[in-house]
């Protein structure tokens, strides 16, 4: 299945969305700083990374931005997990650069769903 990298300050969901993507038979790396995630993201060249928003020292925002304006990562899809739930929050975000938006809480098949929908569009694309 899909590379998976995960950035999200919380341990618990870090193995919560871990145990759903393994479960599904995806390759998951996961980063629980946001702090030089980029670089680690370029060096693990993803499938796809699924990125927290509200993270101390930077902000979900920030690691999309720097993900879109690296050559090597500008194309890699990210969908923004996050409790950030409003529209504006969602359309923000998708303005940003991501794919998707995943509002927590969030269920294993709402994830899985949108990974397959991410994943089937870029393959189109």
């Amino acid at each position: 299945m899909a590379k998976i990298v995960v950035v999200d300050d919380s341990n618990a969901d870090l193995k919560l969305m871990e145990s759903i993507l393994v479960g599904d038979s995806h390759t998951v790396t996961t980063l629980s700083n946001p702090v030089g995630a980029e670089e680690q993201i370029a060096s693990q060249t993803p499938d796809l990374v699924l990125l927290d928003i509200v993270m101390p020292t930077r902000n979900g925002y920030e690691v999309l931005r720097g993900i879109k304006r690296n050559a090597v990562t500008k194309d890699v899809p990210v969908i923004l997990v996050s409790s950030k739930s409003t529209d504006t929050d969602v359309r923000w975000g998708l303005r940003q650069g991501a794919s998707e938006y995943v509002t927590k809480p969030y269920t294993a098949a709402q994830v899985l769903e949108t990974i397959s929908k991410v994943l089937s569009s870029k393959a189109v694309s």
